[in-house]
């Protein structure tokens, strides 16, 4: 397993982490091990948008129904 080290990080950075690492029942280590596997596991902006507009592109031309008419329709049932 690859490790990675972190320099340079402020006290208030530190203080943060340890704070959030106790509310989790977790190490400071496990704490940080799990922001990262989250933040490399999470989309990015780009990626989102770029995906949105391929939908967009993929929907357009079609008639699309109003939510609220469906909604309404199913409530009625």
């Amino acid at each position: 397993m690859a490790g990675v080290l972190v320099r340079d990080l402020s006290t208030a950075t530190v203080e943060r982490l340890k704070s959030r690492a106790a509310r989790h029942r977790r190490s400071l280590q496990a704490e940080a091990k799990a922001i990262l596997e989250h933040a490399a596991q999470t989309h990015d902006v780009e990626e989102f948008w770029e995906a949105a507009l391929a939908m967009q592109k993929r929907l357009a031309g079609r008639r699309q129904t109003d939510s609220a008419i469906l909604i309404r329709e199913d409530r009625d049932r």
